[in-house]
């Protein structure tokens, strides 16, 4: 197993044999300090080469696909994979989405359609597999909301027990979902941060394996899946853009690290350019992106998902930034409801305000003239609008009851004949 892949640090670029588990890098992690990004998130590197010689360069990706991308997943078999469907989400062209075309290619992937409503299961699905595999049956995580429901409902699959550690403020959908597939959670009394370090401390107090994002490598690789089902989507071809909602900078990394991969493997020349989307409430990786300091903004916004004190994946997103030229653009709330409301009357797909921040950026970017007529954009939307329903309340407006008649309902419905 340890042949097939291995760990690499993304600060110092020590590497690690993957022969048991690991969270962050041994020498670099001693430099951490509170109220700072991670240091010694480790990256997993694969063994190339090898995967190469497994297929023809013509038909590379294709036996990739067919054996479910085994050899690109921290795995033996695929045996331990979740029953529930992961993963191969709807992806919809809705070019007539914008108020303004200029013959655009605008492209929907809606991973709220994961069997707990959030893009959160791609991760939460391989830290589980990986768990079964290593006879793992305790899991542990912090959240706001998303990963805590995600772990839990996989982990009820999989007859494995889950500790999700969340603030207390989290919206209550979350919280529901967590409880309703069986979980023990803890309600901290406190924000994310204060939960993540507590979630920590139990791991290494009780011995739990950790599925904390910026923490667990493995949230990476099962995020990553994201862009080899793009690319398999859009007929092998590449987006010019993807528009990716961005808090602690994870899934950003992932989506970089499955296009990576292809990269390594000469399956694409290129990358695509992803454009990383904050909240103006909590956009502490773009205010920190070019500062020699870390110095964090507290966060306000109503996208509770993307809303981060400290983004824990920081130096690794910045780096994936800065190493493919990526772009970053911030979105106020106002703009988030909007795109919330604009999103749900053009295509049917009701994403919660942090995945509505990502179709923002895109509106914003296309408002803005920086999209080239004719240009493929992919906007993720990565949870569903059901899992906070108090977010949009003042975007809409319920009318009062008419009498049970037809002349009530007559004045009703009279601007529609």
């Amino acid at each position: 197993m340890a042949s097939k892949y291995h760990y690499q640090c993304n600060d110092c670029q020590a590497d690690y044999p993957a022969d048991k588990v690991m969270y962050l890098c041994p020498a670099c992690k001693e430099k951490n300090v509170a109220g700072q990004p991670a240091n010694g998130v480790l990256n997993t590197v694969y063994n190339y080469e090898e995967i190469r010689k497994g297929a023809s360069f013509k038909d590379l990706f294709s036996s990739l696909e067919a054996e479910r991308f085994l050899s690109l997943l921290p795995l033996k078999s695929m045996d331990p994979w979740p029953k529930l469907r992961v993963g191969n989400t709807p992806f919809y062209r809705f070019d007539q989405v914008l108020e303004k075309n200029d013959d655009l290619e605008v492209y929907l992937k809606d991973d709220s359609q994961n069997p707990t409503f959030s893009f959160k299961d791609r991760a939460s699905a391989l830290v589980s597999a990986w768990a079964k595999e290593n006879g793992i049956n305790t899991i542990v995580a912090a959240s706001t909301g998303n990963a805590g429901s995600s772990l839990a409902g996989i982990c009820a699959s999989q007859e494995q027990r889950s500790v999700i550690f969340v603030p207390a403020a989290a919206p209550l959908a979350k919280l529901t979902q967590i409880v309703m597939y069986g979980a023990i959670i803890i309600p901290v009394k406190g924000n994310y941060d204060m939960a993540f370090d507590l979630s920590i401390k139990a791991t290494e107090k009780y011995g739990f394996y950790n599925r904390n994002t910026a923490y667990n490598p493995l949230t990476i690789e099962g995020k990553k899946t994201v862009s080899f089902e793009l690319f398999s989507q859009m007929g092998q071809q590449l987006p010019d853009r993807v528009f990716v909602p961005v808090g602690d900078g994870v899934i950003l990394a992932g989506v970089y690290k499955g296009f990576e991969d292809l990269l390594q493997l000469g399956i694409i020349s290129r990358m695509p350019v992803i454009v990383a989307v904050q909240a103006e409430g909590s956009r502490n990786l773009i205010l920190n992106y070019s500062r020699d300091t870390f110095i964090t903004e507290p966060s306000t916004t109503l996208a509770d998902s993307i809303s981060v004190d400290i983004p824990r994946n920081f130096f690794m997103a910045v780096d994936y930034l800065k190493k493919y030229k990526g772009e970053m653009i911030t979105v106020s709330d106002p703009e988030i409801l909007r795109a919330s409301v604009q999103l749900s009357r053009k295509t049917g797909i009701f994403a919660e305000p942090a995945a509505a921040a990502a179709f923002a950026g895109l509106l914003k970017y296309s408002g803005s003239g920086r999209l080239n007529p004719g240009s493929k954009n992919i906007v993720l939307l990565t949870g569903s609008g059901l899992k906070d329903l108090k977010a949009v309340q003042s975007s809409i407006t319920l009318p009062d009851p008419v009498d049970p008649d037809i002349d009530a309902l007559s004045s009703v419905l009279s601007g529609l004949s």
